[in-house]
């Protein structure tokens, strides 16, 4: 029981600290952004990809593993269909997350050059910053559903 209990704790942290550092990451970016400063948004954007390499990357790593040991802990099985549908909706926010954090690599990349350069953010730099924006509503999405599944276990 208390292993259970371990594991299950273990579980939901995970999903707290990538709903958390999620949250908190696009909040971050949002408001450098809206600054227009290059050397603030260059600043914030490094934390943020720091951050994301350490909460949320060992979170994702974690979550299926931890995810997986509760399934043959609990005697349920991985074809059940609330099961099936949270995978989907993980593989559904990686597929968003990934290009995600590639793009803010490139948006600190962006913001530090102008920054060293004294010019104005360049087109490139708004550019993936939209798509950063677009790209993170439905991987924030996918992950509320998942936590939704996790709880309600609905079918």
């Amino acid at each position: 029981m208390v292993e259970y209990l371990l594991l299950k704790f273990v579980h939901v942290l995970g999903a707290v600290v990538l709903l958390g550092t999620g949250t908190g990451i696009a909040f971050f970016m949002l408001m450098a952004h809206h600054t227009a400063e290059p050397a603030f948004i260059a600043r914030t954007a490094r934390i943020v990809v720091m951050a994301d390499a350490i909460f949320t990357a060992t979170a994702a790593i974690l979550q299926p593993v931890t995810g997986y040991l509760l399934v043959v802990a609990t005697g349920r099985s991985l074809a059940e269909p609330w099961i099936l549908a949270s995978l989907a909706l993980y593989i559904g926010a990686g597929v968003f997350w990934l290009p995600v954090v590639w793009i803010q690599m490139k948006l600190r990349d962006l913001a530090t050059l102008a920054a060293e350069t004294g010019t104005p953010l360049p087109d490139a730099y708004h550019r993936y910053f939209r798509i950063w924006f677009a790209f993170g509503i439905p991987g924030f999405g996918f992950t509320m559903a998942i936590l939704w599944l996790m709880i309600a276990k609905p079918f």
